[in-house]
């Protein structure tokens, strides 16, 4: 079970990175028609829609990782899931009560998330080790999963937080006058 589902998670990675990829080249092409557009299709219950699916699947891969394929989290890892877990309860309240402006803390969570992961990718990528990852049971650079030749749980982590940061710039962007 484990191998189809690192296959299915390294695919959604790739497919969102596809679709950052074409955001960002969109951006470079035509700001104004990006932000015209994204006004048409990113509501903010589309976008609320959007990060919550992306921070449930990104906690649900996360806890398969470590509860079910038995894989230890190094400590960069949990300070991920500090920003990443929360997410999915804050976002599913806001659906329940149709309250978009949760948007706001999710933006925060997702930014430090952000910036977390990008030093975790830094580090496994660079086998770079790092003073924080001395006390966990499993080196921050170590590659557990490595699906379709390059991806890891920290560029999944990584992927997820850059997409929810770009889904709620996007709505904002499209939101204003």
């Amino acid at each position: 079970m484990t191998p189809t589902i690192n296959f299915i998670l390294s695919v959604l990675t790739f497919l969102a990175q596809v679709f950052l990829a074409g955001l960002l080249l969109l951006a470079m092409l035509s700001f104004e028609n990006l932000k015209k557009n994204s006004a048409k299709f990113l509501s903010e219950k589309n976008a609320l829609w959007a990060v919550f699916f992306i921070s449930l699947l990104a906690t649900s891969g996360s806890l398969f990782y470590s509860q079910i394929a038995g894989f230890p989290p190094c400590e960069l890892c949990w300070f991920q899931r500090i920003f990443m877990y929360p997410q999915v309860v804050i976002l599913g309240v806001a659906l329940l009560k149709k309250e978009s402006q949760i948007l706001d803390y999710s933006l925060a969570l997702a930014s430090v998330g952000t910036l977390i992961s990008l030093y975790h990718n830094y580090i496994i990528y660079a086998a770079v080790e790092s003073n924080t990852c001395l006390l966990s049971a499993i080196s921050c650079t170590t590659k557990v999963v490595l699906g379709l030749g390059y991806v890891t749980i920290p560029l999944m982590a990584l992927t997820a937080f850059v997409a929810i940061l770009a889904i709620l710039l996007l709505q904002r962007l499209g939101n204003k006058k």
